[in-house]
């Protein structure tokens, strides 16, 4: 199967740089799988869509300031990604697996060095961008995170560095429900949920289902591979407790709340859709030819060409019909990515 075939052309000005005043405000295109209907409504009309027997699963993963500014003993300036926690060791001394650039120059054993004399020891090389960082840091490390840390957007949003610090930016780039801190990129589809779009979906008897995949720099990483049979996710992490569990397997229907949840639900459930609780890790990639075994309606932001997270879309909803939906959605002048508008497959 060609990359190629999942690539279309998005004007740049279609790409959203904030988010919408309003969460509830952004737009929400609705898919018919059997029909092939596409409708078009906003967000805070979701519930309009959704039936009683519905479970709307959703990643409570919190997104953390994991982009960290370094100085090298040259006086060179390094940026810092913080990918996943290796050894929390004490509350000063933590090691983590982390993307550093630029790499040219760089070996183990060197130091970096932070505000607050705050230093970190580059250790085992990983691959070609990833290290081992050892941290020594003279405050709790989650304060040390909360004062130097940003907030690591997509680079197809671009800020100012002085722009970067910014509170709006942490706070929007994260969903009101988000409480288990771990990832490096919100699960965007997530961004439009307000209390009462919840409190409205309850009222129907909808519930929101919890679970936890923290979502890593994968997400941004590129499809390599002319074959997209060849391409490899990265590992992530996950949770599903029994509760959640018992509530998804329960429901007359499982409404995905982003790609990250679908995976989730995806690589938990058996042959016969039943979730399985427990914590565990996936690498799994959904392209065209799988077949989806608990997820029965899925809300999604609108995502780059020739992404995994297109290729997922385009297998749940079928590729032509994703195809044609994307099509308006250009047309409409819909604003695409992480801070924008979303769809809901049904």
């Amino acid at each position: 199967m060609k990359l190629s075939d999942f690539d279309y052309n998005l004007p740049e000005a279609l790409i959203a740089q904030e988010p919408a005043r309003e969460r509830d405000q952004a737009r929400l295109m609705v898919i018919d799988r059997r029909s092939g209907s596409i409708r078009h409504a906003l967000f805070n009309a979701l519930h309009q869509f959704l039936c009683e027997g519905d479970a709307l699963v959703v990643n409570n993963s919190r997104v953390i300031p994991a982009r960290l500014m370094a100085k090298k003993s040259t006086g060179g300036r390094m940026e810092v990604l913080l990918l996943s926690c290796a050894n929390s060791g004490t509350p000063r001394q933590q090691s983590w697996e982390v993307l550093l650039r630029p790499g040219k120059g760089l070996r183990s054993g060197m130091t970096l060095w932070f505000a607050e004399g705050c230093e970190a020891r580059v250790g085992e090389r990983i691959s070609e961008k990833k290290w081992f960082l050892d941290f020594t840091v003279s405050l709790p490390f989650d304060e040390f995170l909360e004062k130097q840390g940003v907030t690591p957007l997509p680079p197809y949003i671009k800020r100012r560095e002085e722009q970067a610090r910014s509170l709006p930016d942490r706070e929007r780039y994260q969903t009101i429900y988000a409480r288990v801190p771990g990832s490096v990129a919100a699960p965007t589809a997530g961004l439009h949920f307000t209390p009462a779009v919840l409190t409205a979906l309850q009222t129907m008897g909808i519930p929101m289902v919890q679970v936890t995949l923290h979502v890593g720099y994968g997400t941004f990483s590129p499809i390599e591979a002319e074959q997209v049979e060849d391409h490899r996710m990265e590992i992530e992490g996950y949770e599903i407790s029994r509760d959640a569990a018992a509530i998804i397997n329960h429901a007359k229907r499982a409404v995905a709340v982003g790609t990250t949840s679908a995976r989730t639900l995806e690589t938990a459930a058996d042959e016969q859709g039943l979730v399985r609780s427990g914590r565990a890790s996936t690498g799994l990639f959904i392209y065209p030819g799988y077949r989806f075994k608990r997820v029965g309606a899925l809300l999604t932001n609108f995502h780059l060409p020739k992404s995994t997270l297109y290729l997922l879309v385009c297998t749940f909803g079928g590729p032509e019909l994703i195809r044609e939906a994307y099509r308006q959605a250009i047309e409409e002048s819909y604003r695409f990515y992480s801070y924008g508008d979303c769809m809901l497959i049904l």
